[in-house]
C-alpha cells in the first residue's frame, strides 16, 4: 500500500522523487547536472526558448518506434506467408513533419477528415500512402480523397456506399475500399474508448455486412479490399484482437464465395504506459499472437491467409512527447479520509486541461517529474491542477514530487504525445502551444504556439465599435 492515506492504492512512494521511471519517458530521456534532457536538449533551455506550457517530441524515439512496429508486424505476418500494412493513425499527432517521419519509417497514413487528409497531402505524401476514416464524411471530403486517389476509404455505412461509387464514378477511378464492421467485442478499455459495440456510431454490424459487402461488389466503380474492425484504444495485450478475428474471419471466409477478399484490418488501440503499474505486453509479442490467430482460424476453415492491416497511433508518439508547464502556486488542502485528516498538495501550473483534455475526458492517469533541478526532499503527494475554472482541470492526479516543489519550478509530464496536441483547445482563451521536436542536442519548432493576437485575429468584432458596417 502507498503511504499516504489520500494516495491510491496503485501508486507507490518512490525512494528517489527525482528517478525517471523506465517505460514511461522518451528514449533519449536524461537527467543531465540534475535537469531532465531530452534529445540532448534541457528542459529548462527548452522553456527559455520556447516559453511554457510546451509540448516536446523525442523525433528519434518516434522514428524508431515506427520502423519497430512495422517490424513487428511485417514479420509476424511473413511467418505465415502473408503482407503487413501499418497505417500511422493521425489523429493521435499529425504535422506535416510527423507525416514525412511515417513515410519515411515506410508505414502508410490513416486520416479521418479532410483537414487530416490536406495535412498528409501538403506533407508530400503519395495518394495511394493514404487511407481515409470518418462516420459521417462529407461529400466534399469524399470527392476530394477520390479525386486525388488516396489508396483506401474505410465505408462507414450504406449511405458511403453510394456516395463513394458516385464520386469514383465522376472522376473515372476505382475506388479501393474497406467495410468498418462493430465485432461486438468489447475490448478493456474506458467506455469512452471502446469503439466495437454495437449500440454506437461506428461500422456496420456483423449480421448486416455480408449484404453491404454485395453492394459494394455490385458497383463497378469499387474494389473490395475486406472488412475492418477496431475495437477500443489504449490495450495491452492481445486477447480482444485475437476474438476480434475469429469473428471477422468467420465472415471473411463467407465472403471468398462471391470473390477475392485480399485483406484483414484489425485497426489500432495498442496501448503504452502512463503510470508505473502500467504493463502493456511488447508489440511484437502483440503482433505474434494476433498473426497466429488469424493463421489458426484461417487452416481451420480452409482459407488463405489474408494480408494484414493494423493501424497504430498512440504507440509510435504517445511515449515520445512531454509537455513542460512552469509552476505558479503550490498549496496544501487538508482533506477528511477514513482514518483522520490528510494534506494533499496542489501544485498549479500554466496549462492544463486546454493543453491536455485526457484526464477531464477519460480520467486518465499520467506521471510527473521536475525538470529544472534535482532535490533531496523527502517525497510529497501532489496534484496537478491546471489553471482553467473547472474543479475537473487536473493534469496529474496522484503523483510524487520532492516536498520543496515551489513556484516557479519546471515541471515535465510524460507520456503526452498522443492525443494531447490534437485535442487542445482555446478553452479560457488560451492559445494552444507550440510543439517542438528535439533530436541531437537540436530543438526545431513543428507547429508555433498560438498567441492572443492569433484570437482576436479570428473575432470579427475586434478591433471595432461593436457596430455594424
Amino acid at each position: 500500500m502507498s503511504a499516504h492515506p489520500l494516495a491510491p492504492a496503485w501508486l507507490q512512494e518512490p525512494l528517489d522523487a527525482n528517478a525517471l521511471e523506465p517505460g514511461l519517458w522518451p528514449a533519449t530521456a536524461a537527467r543531465t547536472a540534475g535537469a531532465l534532457e531530452i534529445g540532448g536538449v534541457s528542459a529548462a533551455d527548452l522553456a527559455a526558448r520556447f516559453g511554457t506550457p510546451l509540448y516536446v517530441l523525442d523525433e528519434q524515439d518516434v522514428r524508431a518506434r515506427a520502423a519497430r512496429v512495422r517490424g513487428a508486424f511485417e514479420g509476424a505476418a511473413a511467418r505465415h506467408g502473408a503482407g503487413a500494412r501499418v497505417y500511422y493513425a493521425g489523429k493521435a499527432l499529425l504535422t506535416t513533419d510527423i507525416v514525412r517521419w511515417m513515410l519515411e519509417a515506410g508505414l502508410r497514413i490513416d486520416a479521418c477528415s479532410g483537414g487530416e487528409l490536406a495535412i498528409a497531402l501538403a506533407a508530400g505524401a503519395p495518394p495511394e500512402r493514404l487511407g481515409l476514416h470518418g462516420n459521417n464524411k462529407s461529400l466534399g471530403e469524399i470527392e476530394r480523397a477520390v479525386g486525388v486517389g488516396v489508396g483506401a476509404i474505410v465505408l462507414y455505412s450504406v449511405l458511403e456506399v453510394d456516395r463513394v461509387a458516385d464520386a469514383a464514378r465522376r472522376h473515372g477511378r476505382v475506388q479501393a475500399v474497406r467495410l468498418r464492421i462493430s465485432s461486438g467485442v468489447h475490448a478493456s478499455t474506458h467506455e469512452y474508448l471502446a469503439t466495437a459495440r454495437e449500440d454506437q456510431k461506428f461500422g456496420i454490424a456483423l449480421a448486416d455486412a455480408a449484404r453491404v459487402v454485395a453492394r459494394i461488389r455490385a458497383q463497378d466503380s469499387l474494389a473490395f479490399l475486406g472488412v475492418h474492425s477496431h475495437i477500443g484504444s489504449q490495450i495491452f495485450d492481445a486477447a480482444g484482437f485475437e476474438e476480434a478475428a475469429r469473428r471477422l474471419l468467420e465472415l471473411h471466409a463467407g465472403l471468398l464465395a462471391d470473390g477475392p477478399v485480399p485483406e484483414l484490418n484489425l485497426g489500432g488501440g495498442f496501448g503504452i504506459a502512463y503510470t508505473s503499474v502500467d504493463r502493456p505486453a511488447p508489440i511484437e509479442q502483440i503482433a505474434d499472437s494476433l498473426a497466429d490467430a488469424v493463421a489458426v482460424e484461417c487452416r481451420r476453415r480452409g482459407i488463405p491467409v489474408p494480408d494484414l492491416a493494423v493501424e497504430p497511433g498512440r504507440i509510435l508518439v504517445g511515449p515520445a512527447g512531454v509537455t513542460l508547464y512552469e509552476i505558479g502556486t503550490v498549496k496544501d488542502v487538508e482533506v477528511a479520509h477514513a482514518a483522520g485528516r490528510a494534506a494533499r498538495r496542489y501544485v498549479s501550473v500554466d496549462g492544463g486541461m486546454s493543453d491536455n483534455i485526457r484526464p477531464a475526458l477519460y480520467g486518465a492517469d499520467y506521471s510527473s517529474r521536475l525538470a529544472g533541478r534535482v532535490s533531496d526532499a523527502a517525497p510529497a503527494l501532489v496534484r496537478i491542477a491546471g489553471k482553467h475554472c473547472e474543479s475537473g482541470d487536473i493534469v496529474v492526479r496522484d503523483d510524487y514530487l520532492p516536498g520543496d516543489v515551489a513556484p516557479g519550478d519546471l515541471v515535465a509530464v510524460a507520456a503526452t504525445g498522443a492525443y494531447c496536441f490534437s485535442l487542445a483547445s482555446n478553452y479560457n482563451a488560451l492559445g494552444r502551444p507550440p510543439l517542438v521536436a528535439v533530436r541531437d542536442g537540436a530543438a526545431r519548432m513543428l507547429v508555433r504556439g498560438e498567441t492572443i493576437d492569433d484570437l482576436l485575429a479570428r473575432d470579427m468584432g475586434a478591433g471595432s465599435s461593436g457596430g455594424t458596417a
